[in-house]
């Protein structure tokens, strides 16, 4: 067997293989350049509110604030807010999180159904309202962290959900209907069906590979029909050429 009938043939089954996935990365290219990642993250239908500033006179002082929480021993402690009102958040020795309300000095944290509906609708800009909230110990994979979490979903076109984190009270994942859609395509895209995480497993490369094999071989032999064509037509121009005298 010839190297190009060897190339052909290689060329062929190797094109059959890895075709389908040739699509599947073309597609996934074409939806993941024609949705801006802003709307793909939710960025557009997050809520914009000033933090007003607020006079640390008659606030808690750290010590107070770690008293009313019962923490002894402290890692690290920031004055912040939450919900435009002041507090603590006091990280203990074991790393767990206290929020304690600035205030009063009452315990914020975790936060519950309530609260996390509270901050869901201030993060969201939509008209639209909260169909339901749920408390989730092990959330689904498009968290991509562990729980738990507080799961709030709007009953908008887009089905917008804001994740919560019940410690710190604060968002920390949204996702949507594009989202997933986005996601669906990364997922093929980096062949890696589970979390989409992984984009350096052995599948992808084997298949990048094969696909390069598929490009450059074609290429080849794009080259070596271009140059018989053009050697025929120049044999079929000097059969010609003494006829024509």
């Amino acid at each position: 067997m010839s190297v190009q009938k060897w190339i052909v043939r290689v060329h062929k089954w190797i094109a059959l293989i890895v075709g389908l996935q040739i699509v599947l990365w073309i597609a996934g290219g074409f939806v993941m350049s024609a949705i801006p990642i802003e709307i793909v993250r939710g960025e557009h239908k997050i809520a914009q509110h000033e933090v007003e500033p607020f006079d640390v006179e008659g606030l808690l002082s750290l010590s107070e604030a770690t008293t009313a929480a019962e923490v002894s021993i402290v890692k690290s402690a920031a004055l912040g807010e939450m919900l435009g009102l002041p507090v603590w958040r006091i990280i203990r020795q074991d790393d767990g999180l206290a929020i304690v309300d600035a205030r009063n000095g009452a315990i914020l944290s975790p936060i519950d159904e309530s609260t996390a509906r509270v901050i869901a609708e201030r993060d969201f800009s939509g008209s639209a309202d909260i169909q339901s909230a749920e408390y989730v110990e092990s959330p689904p994979t498009e968290y991509n962290k562990s729980g738990p979490v507080w799961r709030v979903q709007f009953n908008d076109d887009d089905k917008t959900t804001i994740y919560i984190d019940p410690s710190t009270g604060e968002v920390t994942a949204r996702r949507s209907e594009t989202w997933r859609l986005f996601d669906f395509f990364w997922k093929l895209h980096v062949m890696d069906y589970d979390d989409g995480a992984d984009f350096n497993h052995p599948l992808l490369i084997t298949a990048a590979g094969m696909a390069i094999f598929v490009s450059m071989s074609g290429f080849i032999l794009l080259i070596i029909k271009m140059r018989r064509s053009l050697a025929l037509w120049r044999s079929n121009r000097k059969k010609v050429a003494p006829a024509d005298a």
